[in-house]
């Protein structure tokens, strides 16, 4: 039997998603300290399911006047 389930990893997701430490499953109660000690766990957990992790899509912003504009016409 595997430590790790597909069952545990819904419900961090669910709370990560939620915004919640305290994970609930298979009549087990566990609080995590942070979010970011839930997300180690939660990349732990898809790790030993075989499941891979992808990066997030980066978004770069830019700010400042636009290029297209012309001075002193």
């Amino acid at each position: 039997m595997s430590l790790f389930s597909q069952a545990g990893l819904d419900a961090i997701e669910e709370a990560i998603g939620g915004g919640f430490l305290e994970v609930e499953y298979d009549g087990k109660k566990i609080r995590y300290r942070t979010l970011d000690e839930l997300l180690r766990v939660r990349n732990m957990i898809r790790g030993k399911l075989g499941m891979t992790e992808t990066a997030p899509a980066r978004i770069r912003f830019t700010y400042g006047r636009d290029s297209g504009a012309t001075e002193g016409a």
